[in-house]
């Protein structure tokens, strides 16, 4: 571990990395601290983050710090006040703010008035707008949120190797022994810009289930776990995840999935965490941007050349046209045809 003064005993001994939301970009965060803890395994790290999100670092040497963003640390002052006493608390010496909102610009401010050393995210805005002014074309693909992640540690004075995809683990299985072929589909997300529409979604189910001997349906409760346990009723090899497993549970469960049919959303980001392969449709966002899932593959990647995508970073934008074209070009036919791809039949 280095340190940006070159001294020994001013090198920081406790990291705190913030960052409490969206899910997906804190599933992301995992891969950056395994690089950092393999690089400086003395050094102690606490994440601040949401309670619910901490399984995603079950694998991982860390602490926590509860961010409550619904509770106390809702407003700005609730979050100075919680920065205001990590250094005594805590004994934390460093902050990375890997979320550059202005709830962390909050927390980070207190904690360098408290003498902390801290170090903030660098997103790229101005990139992102022209990647998606061009559409892409003719533009490298921006940094990998991954690596901005890495970059705030290296700010902060640590060596800090850009991280290796993960690597199968050894996981339980929640659904018992395992025999045949077993495959993900988790076509839901925050933005329907990123959503595979029900009826699409309903024909990839009827082909999955028909070729391979179980299709596991991801999504969350309302309306999408109506989906999925209507999709359990008419297939007998197919099975609701909602209700079913925590958190959890349902990153053990992918770990044992042989492939991952995710949009561009949180199961993407999941299943790179176990080293699943993942097929990722996209449609209003784009990979380019920096989220595809770290470590998947660009060859399993789906979507469709079109002058209107992507039309915004987050995919939270109206279609221009009312009906979602981009998600709906990608074919049922052409997400099983890249699904045998991945598993080899």
């Amino acid at each position: 571990m280095g340190a940006s003064s070159g001294a020994k005993d001013a090198r920081p001994k406790h990291l705190l990395v913030l960052r409490t939301s969206a899910m997906g970009d804190v599933a992301m965060l995992p891969h950056a601290l395994r690089a950092l803890k393999e690089a400086c395994p003395e050094l102690r790290i606490t994440v601040g983050t949401q309670a619910m999100f901490r399984p995603f670092f079950s694998s991982l040497d860390v602490e926590f710090l509860e961010v409550d963003v619904k509770g106390a640390q809702h407003s700005l002052l609730g979050m100075w006040r919680l920065a205001s006493g990590i250094r005594r608390r805590l004994g934390v010496d460093a902050v990375a703010d890997v979320h550059g909102t202005l709830r962390s610009m909050a927390f980070t401010l207190a904690a360098r008035l408290h003498g902390i050393r801290t170090a903030s995210i660098r997103k790229g805005r101005a990139e992102k707008r022209a990647f998606i002014r061009c559409g892409g074309r003719g533009m490298e693909p921006l940094r990998h949120s991954v690596l901005r992640y890495c970059d705030v540690f290296r700010a902060l004075g640590f060596e800090c190797p850009d991280p290796k995809p993960a690597l199968p683990t050894g996981r339980p299985n929640p659904f018992g022994p395992k025999t045949g072929t077993w495959i993900g589909f988790a076509p839901f997300s925050a933005h329907a810009g990123k959503t595979y529409p029900e009826e699409l979604s309903r024909e990839v189910v009827g082909l999955l289930a028909a070729r391979y001997e179980r299709v596991f349906v991801h999504g969350g409760g309302g309306a999408e776990a109506e989906f999925a346990r209507e999709m359990e009723r008419k297939y007998p090899n197919v099975t609701a995840v909602f209700g079913r497993v925590r958190f959890a549970g349902e990153m053990d469960l992918i770990a044992h999935e042989d492939c991952v049919v995710s949009m561009d959303s949180l199961v993407m980001h999941l299943a790179s965490l176990v080293a699943s392969p993942v097929v990722s449709v996209w449609g209003a966002t784009h990979p380019g941007l920096g989220f595809l899932g770290y470590g998947c593959s660009p060859d399993l990647v789906l979507q469709a050349d079109m002058a209107c995508r992507p039309c915004s970073v987050f995919g939270n934008r109206p279609c221009r046209y009312g009906d979602y074209r981009c998600i709906r070009a990608v074919t049922p036919a052409q997400i099983v045809e890249r699904v045998r791809e991945a598993v080899g039949h």
